[in-house]
């Protein structure tokens, strides 16, 4: 006999022409082991009830036998196929649409089995699918496959029925007995049977945990292999630094650092301390300091004799971070700010003394990544709001050293199932503590006919010297959305106040000199109440600001409701977030309701992931999320935390080399890594 491959292509298989192999080809099938592994997007899971539990209008599956043959008549455009079914003593009708051929099978006194939309008024089956006898047991799955072109999910089944058939005794098994044993889960190609045609739930449920497992267990291994190609591309170079001076700097900060933060930064120095270069990510929620690891971090890179270089992505922020990392360095480093507003003379003598090692720390924005700019020896680069610089721009930072230490920042809480994914190549660290004394937000959620109320507020606070921020979704008026926009918002307020409270507007439009003038008038209180949309959303720090209200907040996801919020509460002030909103559904009702419950970003990241998807959680177009085809990163995240740690503890002990047993893994891992090696 003929041994059959998977790697035959997919038109090696009875009834695969030309035209259904094109229609396979749009699904990225091209060969037999292609179909194996187009796997069901759902399953229709019908369980045959009595028909007084049947519910009208759902989706049921009875059993009957046929009482007279079919009837047909035919429409301009359809035809419609009727008969009659003895079901438990009761007489019901069955219709079917454009199935005339099934006349033919369905005689008198004929059991048959039928799926489809039920009528319970009328005691009728609108028949979706049908089989002749009674099924094998009382729960009918059906698999749903997702297709393109003309092919039909019932033809994709067909042909997997004959794959099965065909080809089920070549497909190889990937992961080690022990690990099948250890985790109770089917081998390969009884969980490829399963998925495709289970018997029963039970079956379908650990079919299902072998293939998110092994999807999972693949990309931790691909994520790890990426971080091993960087480092061993990117090799850094150890920063010696004395621990006694970086303590006695820490002791002499105006506060007491958080468990959390002197977490982060142990994590932070022995990556520091490591001949490879460091590539981290540090998470921390609004307010939870990530600015001073990043000054105790640079202050511990010039005590390594090197140089300390932070991007953030304004001006107005490299301005903020200068202040303040200003205040807690020691007085014998120099700082320089570098941003497109230095110019002439005084832009000259700093790059001369950040050349020249006369400049050990040095702040800005993307005029960090110039050519002009030229290190006397960056050992550390910190990128703060790391997803506002695109991929390139964060590179050429990098490269500005030799093989610098690389820590990215972010104030975006990002779920852990989604760090370990999106930024799988990266270490983490988080801060998921806030500081001692930190006065909460208090969060209201009103409806628009409070609006006056809301108002009247906002003229107390600013009587009192506070100022506050009112931010809008859209910036002017547009004919697809009812939603309040920021310019008429503008006028509106500036007739409601009239000349007693002076009102500002910003907005991604106005041109970047405009902005600055405008935040820097907020900053010094000329502009009372600013009007905004999310451009306000990163990094500012007007501590005096008191107030956030957003406008239609059921437009916002929670995790960017957070980000506003968290403009407010950086003073010693009482401060207030005010959500206008009238959401129609009851996710925009949820959403409201959380975030009126929780200040604490990690769990609004948690929720806002579960009423929203991964992919909407990082916004569809650049989600930096790898598509995965059954493994569902919100339900599925102990599976995740399992095959991330089963992953490194492979290439720990490099098993993919050493153990046979892994073999069949890493051939795997190799064919759909490309040009990945493991050598």
């Amino acid at each position: 006999m003929v041994k059959k491959l998977l790697n035959e292509p997919v038109e090696t298989l009875t009834g695969v022409g030309e035209k259904v192999k094109n229609d396979l080809n749009l699904m990225d099938i091209y060969t037999v082991g292609d179909l194996l592994e187009h796997f069901p997007y759902r399953y229709d899971i019908l369980e045959i009830k009595p028909l007084s539990e049947l519910i009208h209008d759902e989706n049921v599956t009875i059993i009957g036998k046929v009482m007279y043959p079919p009837t047909v008549t035919y429409g301009r455009k359809s035809s419609r196929l009727q008969f009659m079914l003895q079901v438990d003593q009761v007489t019901v009708k069955a219709v079917m649409f454009n199935r005339t051929f099934a006349k033919k099978h369905l005689t008198k006194g004929t059991t048959v089995t039928l799926t489809g939309k039920w009528d319970a008024h009328r005691l009728q089956i609108t028949v979706n699918n049908y089989q002749l006898g009674k099924p094998n047991t009382d729960v009918n799955i059906q698999a749903i496959y997702s297709v393109k072109g003309n092919v039909t999910s019932g033809r994709i089944s067909n042909l997997l029925k004959q794959c099965i058939q065909e080809y089920a005794d070549q497909i190889e098994e990937l992961l080690p007995a022990t690990y099948l044993k250890e985790y109770k889960i089917p081998t390969r190609s009884e969980a490829i049977k399963q998925i495709h045609r289970p018997e029963n739930q039970l079956q379908l449920k650990h079919a299902r945990r072998r293939f998110v497992y092994e999807e999972l267990l693949l990309f931790q291994l691909k994520m790890a292999l990426l971080k091993q190609k960087n480092q061993s591309i990117n090799k850094g170079f150890k920063q010696v630094f004395p621990n006694n001076k970086v303590h006695q700097f820490i002791d002499h900060l105006p506060f007491t650092l958080t468990v959390a933060q002197e977490k982060a930064l142990q994590e932070i120095f022995n990556d520091m301390r490591s001949p490879i270069q460091m590539n981290r990510l540090l998470q921390g929620d609004v307010g939870s300091g990530k600015t001073a690891v990043a000054t105790i971090c640079l202050y511990a890179s010039v005590q390594a004799n090197r140089q300390g270089a932070l991007m953030v992505p304004t001006e107005i922020l490299a301005e903020q971070h200068y202040e303040s990392i200003r205040e807690m360095m020691d007085s014998n480093i120099q700082i320089g700010l570098l941003t497109s507003s230095v110019k002439g003379k005084n832009r000259q003598k700093i790059l001369e003394g950040i050349k020249n090692n006369e400049i050990q720390i040095v702040i800005g924005t993307h005029s960090l990544i110039q050519e002009e700019v030229v290190f006397h020896h960056l050992g550390t680069v910190i990128i703060d709001e790391q997803h506002r610089f695109g991929v390139e721009q964060r590179k050429m930072l990098r490269e500005k050293g030799l093989h610098p230490d690389v820590l990215f920042m972010t104030a975006t809480p990002i779920p852990r199932t989604l760090a370990i994914t999106a930024f799988g190549d990266m270490d983490i660290s988080i801060i998921d503590q806030m500081p001692k004394g930190r006065k909460q937000i208090e969060t209201y959620w009103v409806k628009e006919n409070m609006l006056n109320r809301v108002l009247e507020f906002i003229r107390k606070k600013v009587a009192a010297g506070e100022q506050a921020y009112i931010v809008s979704p859209l910036i002017e008026e547009s004919e697809v959305f009812d939603y309040q926009n920021a310019i008429d918002l503008y006028h509106q307020l500036q007739d409601y106040y009239s000349k007693t409270i002076k009102i500002g507007l910003l907005h991604g439009k106005l041109p970047p000199d405009e902005k600055e003038l405008i935040m820097k008038q907020f900053m010094k209180n000329e502009i009372h109440v600013l009007v905004a949309t999310t451009v306000i959303e990163v990094g500012v720090n007007v501590p005096n600001a008191s107030v956030m209200v957003i406008y239609d907040a059921e437009r916002f996801g929670l995790s960017q409701l957070h980000q506003l919020r968290g403009r407010v509460g950086r003073g010693d002030k009482q401060s207030y977030c005010i959500l206008i909103a009238d959401p129609k559904g009851e996710v925009g009702k949820e959403r409201m309701r959380i975030m009126t419950e929780t200040t604490d970003g990690f769990k609004l990241a948690e929720e806002d992931l579960k009423l929203r998807g991964p992919g909407d959680f990082f916004g569809k177009k650049q989600s930096g999320l790898p598509e995965f085809k059954v493994a569902d990163l919100i339900h599925d995240y102990r599976a995740l935390e399992v095959a991330r740690q089963d992953a490194q503890y492979i290439f720990q002990h490099n098993l993919l080399q050493k153990d046979a047993a892994f073999q069949k893994l890493s051939e795997r891992l190799e064919e759909e890594s490309g040009d990945q090696r493991f050598d």
